[in-house]
């Protein structure tokens, strides 16, 4: 979710959700866990809320998750 955020400007529920794969219901559950801790904010236009990472999101918090996604990744292509 993170790196769909960083690749564009704000995305809505609903866009974040199809770009993943993931139900609109988790995919808002996951934006308000995010929303909650800081990392993401919020704004509304009518009945659609768009998010986009907060001013000063730790960019070192995506260096670390892309190197564990690559780590799992790698364990999982030599199992």
């Amino acid at each position: 979710m993170l790196f769909c955020l960083v690749s564009v400007d704000e995305l809505c529920v609903g866009d974040l959700a199809m770009a993943l794969d993931i139900s609109m219901d988790q995919s808002s559950y996951a934006l308000k866990q995010l929303k909650t801790s800081g990392l993401v904010q919020s704004r509304r236009d009518g009945r659609v809320m768009y998010y986009r990472l907060a001013d000063g999101f730790p960019h070192q918090l995506l260096d670390h998750c892309l190197r564990q996604l690559l780590t799992f990744a790698n364990k999982e292509g030599s199992s």
